[in-house]
């Protein structure tokens, strides 16, 4: 499913964009922040390895129908921004220099954050079928 219909598109980058929105006003970002923020929306709404349609594809139907495979891929890609973030931020503090950033490996990095938020996202949206609390609290940080 690697072509979204533009309605899905919509509605990924909405949910991604109130869920990041959240924990970082969007609109005080660095541009920079944003184009980076931009480019991880691209990448993972595009999911060549077709990580998230499988994990999606697994999922019990009583957390399918809890909300849109949209709404969900949104919510994941600003979890994925969020886990990414943090992390990029401390590999900042913890390099005296750029060049020292530079020459640390983080090849697969990405990656690995990735993948490790789409795996924390279907543990949470599995609890939020018999948990009220955590399903009220992804409807309200998906909400505008």
């Amino acid at each position: 499913m690697s072509d979204k219909d533009q309605q899905y598109t919509e509605t990924v980058k909405q949910v991604s964009y109130n869920v990041a929105n959240k924990v970082l006003p969007m609109d005080k970002m660095p541009a920079t922040l944003l184009e980076a923020y931009d480019g991880l929306l691209v990448e993972l709404l595009a999911d060549k390895a077709g990580l998230f349609q499988q994990a999606w594809d697994g999922l019990p139907a009583s957390a399918q129908k809890l909300f849109t495979q949209a709404e969900f891929h949104g919510f994941y890609i600003a979890n994925a921004w969020m886990q990414l973030s943090r992390v990029a931020q401390e590999i900042a503090d913890s390099a005296d220099s750029e060049e020292e950033m530079n020459n640390n490996e983080y090849d697969g990095v990405f990656g690995r954050l990735a993948e490790q938020s789409l795996k924390e996202c279907l543990r949470k949206l599995k609890k939020a079928r018999t948990d009220r609390s955590m399903l009220n609290s992804f409807k309200q940080v998906m909400a505008d």
